[in-house]
């Protein structure tokens, strides 16, 4: 309120100013004034126009009236009515040509979705048409095809065997009404997949990809040119001028489990039973931190957490698998099983993570020649040689790739061997005569040497000893099949087709009990492979390390580990059967047993 002088208040109205009393919006204050307005000033605290709370109450008189402001006219009723949804709102608001526009959007879609729609129904029937060629076992019912018919027990591995008996090549099986596969057992339909390109039939992520979170982008799980350079910069790494210096390890981690052996029959009386494939697993844990890490866990006399969150892993990945509800990825991390799985790929990926970063440090400072030099006179691990690996352009492997490589050996390399050597042993109890044989011929190689230490060079000195390694990869394949989904249409000898998109199980143990490669396929003969009998046979026909482009690039190290353990084994221990606990198989990640796999030990006396 302007300060009131005499009855009368000199006051500037200017745009933006509101003298008491005026609203806004009247034409007095809207109207720029150049010098003073005089105004009769009266208050009157009842005048309703006296609302203006920061000065006293009253109502203003002036001499310069404007005139008042028209009244506004009423407002027009909305044509969209109250409480329509929000398409109506939306077209009202857009107009005629708006409305007209959004159902020819939705109009459009639902055409785009039934055209995609009748299209897949299309290449579907195609399929389906394609695979009518193929034999298709008795199935449960139309809705449930063979679901629940393909079990993870010895019953499983029987019904196999009555498959390939019957349908010698392969059959189709259907996982559900819209996922059909093919399970083939033959060296002539394996062929085609197996030896085309891996950008034609990549490995398949159905039965593959719930090791992704742990393994990342190694090998195993890689696709494309990815995998492919990645092949390239590791199979220096398994040269065999490199898996000679590994041989020292397989004997020292060898010598630690079987002083684990002695001691157990010394306190047991002489013999002891022990449940081998645990045994072997340990220690094949010990001899890869040796070879990929130049790490001492010691891991088969002390609990290691790394090598407790590997064991636990590869558990967890076979759990998930049998339960369809942890295939989906969010509810599966909401799980129990789920947080021990994150947990244990924390352990084991903060382990080989660390190890990288700190030979990435040392090579960095010191440079790569300094590097090299500083290695004169002692071995490379698996790390150091994946460190130096460089492409055709000079690039280097980063240290998430070489920690997912180092990861995916690990897990490749030591359940599929320990399960290959306790096999082995298993196999060798149960036919006592080529046990001896063995040990006779691993003795007449160690004769006269001061250690019972088995050299590069003695591997080809092994005939007989590989050969039951051999037969005992064929009757106990560690892995019993691989998956690969096929990109394009391949085409089989006898003119049948596998179409494009179709998942083929390749079942490595169906093909070596295959009676029309093998005969008597169930008989334990390591005379199958002498080189008389090896001759005219497919290389297919025999695959635990599968075959083709992504084939193992780990199988030479695998041998070698296979040679050194079994020859040192039977030199050392007589192997017998435990006649109360049988062995019932188990296929999962890789051929395991229901309850373990037991065996007898007795220590053998040292031979002069």
């Amino acid at each position: 309120m302007p300060p009131r002088v005499g009855g009368r208040c000199h006051q500037d109205t200017r745009q933006g100013m509101k003298p008491p009393g005026h609203a806004w919006g009247d034409d007095a204050t809207r109207t720029h004034v150049r010098g003073r307005c005089h105004q009769d000033t009266h208050y009157d605290e009842s005048h309703p126009d006296a609302q203006d709370d920061t000065s006293a109450q009253g109502h203003v008189t002036t001499r310069c009236r404007a005139p008042p402001a028209p009244p506004l006219p009423p407002a027009r009723p909305s044509p969209c009515p109250q409480g329509a949804g929000t398409m109506a709102a939306v077209t009202w608001a857009l107009g005629p040509l708006g409305g007209v526009a959004i159902v020819t959007l939705l109009l459009a879609l639902l055409l785009g979705w039934l055209w995609d729609t009748a299209g897949t129904v299309t290449r579907f029937r195609a399929t389906c048409h394609q695979l009518r060629r193929f034999p298709r076992p008795p199935w449960r019912n139309w809705l449930l095809g063979h679901t629940g018919l393909g079990k993870s027990t010895e019953e499983g591995l029987q019904h196999v065997d009555e498959l390939v008996a019957q349908y010698r090549h392969g059959c189709l099986w259907w996982i559900s009404p819209w996922m059909p596969i093919l399970r083939l057992f033959h060296p002539d339909t394996l062929r085609p997949i197996l030896l085309a390109s891996a950008f034609i039939a990549p490995k398949d992520q159905l039965f593959y990809g719930f090791l992704k979170p742990w393994l990342g982008d190694g090998l195993l799980l890689s696709h494309g040119q990815k995998w492919a350079r990645h092949r390239r910069l590791l199979t220096p790494a398994f040269h065999w001028d490199i898996l000679k210096s590994y041989v020292g390890a397989f004997n020292h981690s060898t010598h630690v489990m079987h002083a684990k052996w002695r001691a157990a029959a010394q306190a047991a009386g002489g013999q002891v039973g022990l449940e081998v494939l645990e045994q072997l697993s340990l220690l094949t844990l010990d001899t890869l931190q040796k070879c990929i890490f130049s790490h001492e866990s010691h891991c088969q006399e002390q609990p290691s957490e790394y090598i407790k969150a590997i064991v636990e892993l590869s558990t967890l990945v076979v759990k998930r698998h049998h339960r369809l509800l942890h295939h989906s990825t969010w509810l599966y991390r909401l799980s129990a099983d789920g947080r021990r799985f994150a947990r244990a790929c924390a352990t084991v990926h903060s382990f080989t993570a660390a190890v990288v970063q700190r030979r990435r440090q040392a090579l960095d400072r010191l440079g790569r020649q300094a590097w090299l030099e500083n290695h004169q006179g002692r071995s490379m691990d698996f790390i150091d040689l994946l460190l130096l690996a460089k492409d055709e352009d000079g690039n280097t492997l980063s240290d998430e790739d070489i920690a997912a490589e180092a990861d995916t050996f690990m897990f490749e390399g030591h359940d599929t061997t320990a399960s290959g050597l306790a096999w082995l042993l298993y196999n060798l109890a149960c036919h006592p005569h080529y046990q001896e044989r063995c040990r006779q011929e691993v003795r007449e190689l160690l004769k006269g040497r001061d250690a019972e230490e088995i050299k590069w060079e003695d591997l080809s000195h092994l005939p007989f000893t590989t050969m039951c390694i051999k037969e005992s990869l064929r009757l106990h394949p560690p892995v019993t099949a691989v998956s690969r989904r096929c990109t394009k249409d391949i085409a089989l000898r006898d003119g049948r087709v596998i179409p494009k998109g179709i998942i083929c199980l390749m079942s490595i143990y169906g093909t070596h009990h295959n009676p029309d490669i093998w005969p008597e396929p169930q008989v334990f003969n390591p005379l199958r492979f002498s080189p008389e009998n090896s001759k005219g046979r497919s290389p297919l026909a025999f695959i635990p390390f599968s075959a083709g482009p992504r084939n193992c690039i780990g199988q030479s190290f695998a041998m070698a580990e296979l040679k050194v353990v079994a020859a040192l084994t039977v030199a050392r221990f007589a192997i017998k059967l435990d006649a109360g606990r049988p062995p019932r198989r188990k296929p999962e990640l890789i051929l395991r047993t229901e309850d373990g796999l037991w065996l007898l030990l007795e220590p053998l006396p040292e031979v002069a």
